[in-house]
C-alpha cells in the first residue's frame, strides 16, 4: 500500500494566510524596531531577546500556514477514503448522525493540533451533495460534543461507488475562522483541496456501518494519503 503514494514534492504557504503573515510580518518588524530604537541605547541584551521571541512566533505562524503539495498515486480509487487533514486520529465510534443521516455512522476524527497543516483535502472521488455552515460554540475540539456544537462545515458526498459520506470540519477553542470551497453540485476527485480551518481544529467523517477501517487511535494520519477506510 506504502508504494501506492507519491511523496511530498513540495511546500507552498496556502493563500488562506496571505493577509494575517503579511499583516503580522508588519507588526513583527514595526515592533522589533521599536524595540531596538528604546532599548538598544540602554540594554542592547533586551533588543536581542525581543527579537528572538517574536522571531520563533512569526515563524510558527508561517509554519501553520503550510500547504504541501501532495497528489494521490493509485489511478484507481473507487471506494477509497483517504483522510482529509494532517493530525491525529482521536476517535473511531458508532455514533448517532442527526443532522443529515438520522441514523448510526462510523466516525472516524482527526484531530489538528496548532503545528499541523491545516488545509483540508477532498477525502474521495464523488459529487458535493450536500453543503452546510453551522454556527456554534468554540470549545476544544478533542472534545466530543465540540462536531455537534462548535461552528462547523458540513459536506456530504455522493462517493464514485453510490454511497454518501459526510465529512464536518470542526472550529476548536482557538479556530475563528472555517472556510470550505466545495459547493453542492461540484465534482469532486482526491488532490483536490476541500477548504482550510485557521488554528487548531478537528475533521469528523461519518462512514456507512460496515466500513473497514485501516487506522487505529491515537495513529498519525497525512492528508492526501493515509488511506482511512475502504467502503463495502
Amino acid at each position: 500500500m506504502g508504494k501506492r503514494l507519491r511523496k511530498l514534492k513540495k511546500i507552498r504557504l496556502h493563500r488562506e494566510g496571505t493577509s494575517t503573515l503579511v499583516l503580522g510580518f508588519i507588526a513583527y518588524a514595526s515592533l522589533n524596531a521599536l524595540v531596538y530604537l528604546i532599548c538598544a541605547p540602554i540594554c542592547p541584551l533586551v533588543s536581542h531577546v525581543f527579537f528572538g521571541i517574536t522571531t520563533i512566533i512569526y515563524l510558527v505562524l508561517v509554519n501553520f500556514f503550510r500547504c504541501p503539495i501532495r497528489h494521490y498515486e493509485d489511478a484507481d480509487t473507487d471506494g477509497l477514503i483517504i483522510a482529509p487533514a494532517d493530525g491525529k486520529i482521536v476517535v473511531i465510534e458508532e455514533v448517532e448522525e442527526n443532522e443529515y443521516f438520522h441514523d448510526r455512522r462510523l466516525m472516524v476524527s482527526i484531530f489538528m493540533s496548532l503545528f499541523n497543516v491545516h488545509a483540508n483535502w477532498t477525502p474521495c472521488d464523488g459529487k458535493v451533495k450536500m453543503v452546510r455552515h453551522h454556527d456554534g460554540r468554540y470549545q476544544a475540539a478533542w472534545l466530543p460534543k465540540s462536531s455537534t456544537e462548535n461552528e462547523r462545515s458540513t459536506v456530504v458526498i455522493t462517493t464514485s461507488t453510490g454511497q454518501d459520506i459526510l465529512v464536518r470540519q470542526v472550529a476548536g477553542a482557538m479556530a475563528r475562522r472555517i472556510v470550505t470551497y466545495l459547493q453542492e453540485g461540484d465534482t469532486c476527485e482526491i488532490d483536490e483541496h476541500m477548504g482550510f480551518i485557521k488554528l487548531g481544529s478537528r475533521v469528523d467523517i461519518y462512514l456507512p456501518i460496515g466500513t473497514k477501517v485501516d487506522v487505529q487511535l491515537g495513529q498519525r494520519t497525512t492528508g492526501n494519503e493515509t488511506i482511512i477506510a475502504r467502503l463495502s
